[in-house]
């Protein structure tokens, strides 16, 4: 495995080249959160790609897993079924949320719109959807379309797992599942929006956006009465 350091920063960014099996990442996203928690390893996000595979959430419905065709994982995050696979963009954070306001509701928020700002940079208008997690756009048909998931846990106030962005994967590959749980949309990607389908692209696109993330999440209040410290 090939990995490269992004930014220097308080925050370590880590990009892995060579695709990344999903349990050794689940194991590598475990060990971090343990120790950022004691205070022996610096806050992460870790971008890489996965083989393809289908992960299943706390909340996921057996009968949303259409056909197995690839590994199934349960993977300990909120949410349903998703897939994962080259061509997608996966970011996992390892934040920690004692020193950014303990507000689980205020972390999504602002995830969401670090990733609808750098999709923004590549000339996406992405968006959020009232009443569903994830980042939404038009395809080219002009029906609302997902275009990136989000699946969280907070432990201790750490957070594990993160997000997923099409940017060229077999969309095809998504048939066998319901993803995340909402059959009446399709998804798309960056591909078939024919935008900037680069992944150096849109990690430029991450890493430039992300200083106002970390902002928004020091703004917030402490939030305790709002959320559970494991999520």
């Amino acid at each position: 495995m090939s990995s490269e350091t992004l930014l220097p920063s308080a925050v370590e960014w880590r990009r892995d080249n060579a695709p990344v099996g999903y349990e050794e990442a689940l194991a590598d996203m475990e060990a971090r959160a343990a120790a950022i928690f004691a205070h022996e390893a610096a806050e992460r996000v870790w971008l890489l790609e996965h083989p393809p595979l289908y992960t299943a959430g706390t909340s996921a419905d057996p009968a949303e897993l259409i056909d197995p065709r690839f590994p199934v994982f349960d993977a300990g995050r909120g949410g349903r079924y998703t897939y994962h696979g080259p061509g997608q963009r996966i970011g996992y954070l390892s934040l920690d949320l004692r020193e950014r306001g303990r507000d689980v509701r205020n972390f999504v928020h602002n995830l969401e719109g670090w990733l609808i700002a750098a999709l923004a940079d590549l000339g996406i208008a992405a968006r959020r959807a009232e009443g569903r997690i994830g980042i939404w756009t038009d395809d080219r048909d002009g029906r609302e379309a997902k275009i990136g998931a989000i699946g969280i846990r907070v432990r201790r106030w750490i957070t594990l797992h993160g997000f997923s962005i099409n940017v060229a994967p077999d969309l095809s590959h998504f048939g066998g599942i319901v993803p995340c749980g909402i059959a009446d949309y399709p998804v798309t990607s960056i591909a078939a929006l024919q935008g900037d389908a680069s992944m150096e692209a849109l990690d430029r696109a991450l890493e430039a956006r992300f200083p106002a993330f970390l902002a928004s999440l020091r703004r917030c209040g402490t939030g305790l009465e709002q959320c559970g410290a494991d999520r």
